[in-house]
């Protein structure tokens, strides 16, 4: 480790663990809530190791366990080439980590009695009834794939869950490829969505998990601006982020905040790279609820902690019990297992995220019953709610291995 790197990392950690109360919990000693503070150091040694490794240029974590903060910190570098140390409320692209906050969207308007998730997406979007189901054909052929008639029309509950077909990155990726491309910066998800309709499935509805990367949850925002008469950031904002005290969490970065911004890196033998061209800083017109959003991880912990709540926090309630206990549920049976890198067994997949069904079988250091998703530049958290713990891991560079690492030493850090 370089000695301005070293410097820069011990000068985060030094402003960033205390005071805590930035992340708007209580904070408390870890004994206080069943951590070990000396077991807690090892999250920042973690990874510490990889940030001079040149795997990853900086993180911030969060762990709260009955509804008090144990632990918040920074570490390594939110830029590597300027050596600008990581701040506990820098601003990361969420991408995947949005899918979440769009199923509880869909979930108050369930309980708002609004739509059902049995629903058809036809019902709200005409242009989506009638299916087809991709087919491949023989090699050779001029065709990649034909057509036949759907069993049934896909439902919202199909598209929570990635059991829909709909662009599953398949057979039917370069069509999709093209609808993505012929989308211009001014359209809305209301001009967009519809378009989507014609795209055959990969697959039967309900009868595979296939992963829906876009598609499927930008198509659930739409529903939401239907169910609820209201353009789908304006939506979350009054019924979820302000509630919720989300300041920072936001679709459109506005210019004055872009010095928050972590820098996305991709890793490779020589180092970390960043990308070829800036990434953009978001869409005031297009509100993609599969990977539009840029959030702090404190304020995603006010997310998560709401969930570990039984969906309340600070007295305002968003969900019910129930209704929380619904989304954490595996509605999948065994379809998720040994899916996009997870493990072969003991995992399923609730309302917009990964459930733990059996931490044995899958080999994971989390609690049975845990709950989380992740975004594809590593931003990654997960809670238990019979454990009352939330565990917030913030990076912007891809990889999954370091997320079953912070899980270990999350875990390890469990002392009653």
């Amino acid at each position: 480790m370089t000695t301005k790197l070293r410097d820069a990392a011990l000068a985060a950690l030094a402003f960033a663990v205390w005071p805590l109360a930035a992340a708007s919990l209580p904070t408390a000693k870890p004994e206080d809530v069943g951590l070990s503070s000396e077991r807690l150091e090892r999250i920042h040694e973690m990874i510490m190791r990889h940030v001079e490794a040149h795997d990853i240029s900086g993180a911030v974590t969060i762990v709260a366990r009955r509804g008090r903060i144990a632990h918040f910190a920074a570490h390594g570098l939110m830029d590597v080439a300027s050596t600008r140390p990581m701040d506990k409320e820098a601003l990361f692209r969420l991408a995947s980590t949005t899918k979440p906050v769009t199923a509880v969207a869909v979930l108050i308007l369930m309980e708002e009695g609004r739509l059902l998730l049995t629903d058809p997406v036809a019902k709200y979007i005409p242009e989506f009834k009638g299916a087809k189901v991709a087919v491949p054909n023989p090699p050779g052929s001029a065709e990649r794939y034909s057509t036949v008639q759907a069993n049934r029309d896909i439902t919202i509950l199909d598209l929570l869950t990635h059991t829909s077909g709909l662009a599953s990155d398949g057979i039917t990726t370069p069509d999709f490829a093209k609808l993505v491309n012929a989308r211009t910066p001014a359209e809305s998800l209301a001009d967009y969505i519809p378009r989507l309709g014609s795209l055959p499935l990969e697959f039967q509805p309900g009868s595979k998990w296939r992963y829906s990367g876009l598609a499927g949850f930008e198509t659930l925002g739409r529903i939401v601006e239907i169910a609820s008469g209201m353009p789908f950031d304006r939506f979350l904002r009054q019924r979820l982020f302000e509630p919720l005290g989300m300041k920072d969490t936001m679709f459109a970065i506005p210019e004055k905040e872009t010095t928050r911004l972590v820098t996305v890196y991709r890793r490779a033998a020589d180092g970390l790279h960043p990308p070829d061209r800036p990434l953009p800083l978001g869409s005031a017109t297009f509100f993609s609820g599969a990977a539009g959003l840029t959030s702090t991880a404190s304020d995603y912990l006010r997310f998560a902690q709401m969930l570990v709540g039984g969906g309340q926090i600070d007295g305002k309630r968003i969900l019910s019990p129930r209704t929380v206990d619904l989304m954490m549920t595996n509605q999948v049976g065994e379809l998720f297992n040994g899916q996009i890198g997870r493990p072969p067994a003991g995992v399923g997949f609730g309302l917009g995220g990964e459930v733990v069904v059996s931490a044995v079988d899958a080999r994971l250091r989390k609690p049975d019953g845990s709950y989380g998703w992740d975004g594809a530049f590593g931003t990654y958290w997960w809670i238990n709610r019979k454990e009352q713990m939330a565990a917030i891991f913030f990076l912007q560079t891809p990889g999954r291995a370091i997320h079953q690492e912070f899980d270990n030493a999350v875990s390890q850090a469990i002392v009653d």
